[in-house]
């Protein structure tokens, strides 16, 4: 085993026992439970939280598990081919970021690649920094298209007609990118049954609380979940900062749809729909800006689970129909899990525990509960920061992560669940960059 892999299992055994030490919580959390409470309907509601808690626990260990088999699983040696890549940059109203964007394609460690930004008609001075860079760099081949506003799905299919090459990397006009990417993500195509890679994001304006906290939560509320998956090549959301796609598998399925607020995850099913497996790459790196205020960020994740709910809306004969494949179905009543039924318990339980605490004067259930979530926080961070090569600094934010950033996101989950389910009306909300690429 390398040194790497010896520092991984290491870590993964402290995990574990991190996990044994949530376990005798637990059987804390239970005896609590069996407080002398007068009302039948809360002793009830307690012990189903508290079994929903064990389930919570097996799912962090199925993660950290399938997690930790993936990156046994890499191959860092060199791929043989490295065909030419496409990358399509869609920008609007990225005038800020754009030309640290463009930069950071150019330094990347590649053989030949060309870079297409589509200017999705910005009313600000997108398109004539990006055309500063137009022509040829050596390496790489900058264009620059306009076009009327549309959308980025409809600018990223504009870019998939232009493409030159057989492989297409899609990102974010505000986001850049590691130097290693393209050769880390295209190894995977090796495979012939590889429709997709994706890549690893990361926040690179960690520079409060909040940022930090998004940070971390990049780290191993997303990677970790998109390593775990990529272990059975069933990742169910390629982000839009990294994506690496064959161009006959996005012409198959015809390209990104405009009809739902999360254009990746929904062309991300249609990949798995259509057979298409899509693996993750932790070397693919892409970096970007993260909000820096509460309101920012909640209109992001409203808009993230809006998007997610359309998608899978749009695929709900699988949840039903395994005929294509169990690991779709799974994959979908999994995205159920993690959208609707984690945040909506994870409410319930802070709001009947308040009221234990102040109704019969005992807030044991409540700390314990708390308590038992930071523990396994703070387990997952230490393992992913470890095996992302991340900031230690990072794992200390996982206290502060649960004391208030997950409740507040997970508020904001279920008003756009309600929204959603009611089809009230929504906007995009494009962010405000600062420039910080």
């Amino acid at each position: 085993m390398s040194g790497s892999r010896l520092r991984y299992g290491v870590v993964f055994v402290l995990l574990l026992l991190g996990l044994t030490a949530v376990s005798v919580g637990l059987y804390e959390l239970l005896r609590g439970a069996q407080l002398d409470l007068p009302s039948a309907f809360v002793r009830v509601a307690m012990l189903v939280l508290f079994a929903f808690l064990v389930l919570l626990i097996l799912r962090y260990v199925g993660l950290l598990w399938f997690s930790y088999l993936n990156h046994l699983e890499r191959d860092d040696e060199e791929p043989i081919q490295l065909p030419p890549v496409t990358i399509l940059v869609p920008a609007y109203n990225e005038g800020a970021c754009i030309q640290g964007s463009i930069r950071s394609l150019l330094e990347l460690d590649y053989p030949r690649y060309e870079i297409l930004v589509i200017d999705d008609g910005s009313r600000d001075d997108t398109y004539a920094k990006a055309a500063v860079y137009e022509g040829d760099h050596g390496r790489a081949v900058v264009r620059v298209l306009t076009k009327p506003n549309g959308g980025k799905a409809r600018a990223l299919n504009t870019g998939i007609a232009q493409a030159t090459s057989d492989f297409i990397l899609c990102m974010d006009g505000d986001s850049a990118l590691h130097p290693a990417t393209l050769r880390r993500a295209i190894r995977h195509f090796s495979d012939p049954a590889i429709g997709a890679v994706a890549g690893s994001v990361k926040v690179v304006n960690r520079t409060n609380l909040l940022s930090s906290l998004q940070a971390l939560e990049y780290i191993e509320g997303l990677n970790m979940v998109r390593a775990a998956q990529g272990f059975f090549r069933l990742v169910n959301i390629i982000p839009g900062p990294i994506g690496v796609f064959r161009k006959s598998a996005l012409e198959k399925v015809g390209g990104y749809d405009h009809d739902t607020f999360a254009e990746d995850c929904d062309l991300t099913l249609k990949l798995l729909m259509q057979g298409w497996q899509v693996q993750y790459e932790p070397g693919a790196i892409a970096y970007t800006e993260a909000p820096e205020k509460m309101l920012d960020l909640l209109k992001q994740r409203y808009r993230w689970t809006r998007g997610i709910l359309q998608a899978i809306s749009k695929h709900k004969r699988r949840l039903w129909d395994p005929r294509g494949g169990w690991g779709v179905t799974f994959t979908l009543w999994y995205m159920i899990f993690e959208g609707i039924l984690w945040p909506s318990m994870n409410v319930l339980a802070n709001t009947l525990f308040v009221f234990v605490a102040a109704r019969y004067g005992t807030a044991l259930p409540l700390v314990l509960w708390w308590a038992q979530l930071t523990v396994l926080d703070l387990a997952a961070a230490l393992y992913c920061v470890v095996v992302e090569e991340e900031q230690l600094r990072l794992v200390p934010y996982a206290i502060f992560y649960r004391a208030f950033f997950a409740l507040t996101i997970d508020v904001a989950k279920l008003f756009a669940t309600f929204e959603e389910v009611f089809k009230l009306r929504m906007d995009w909300g494009k962010l405000e960059r600062i420039g910080r690429i």
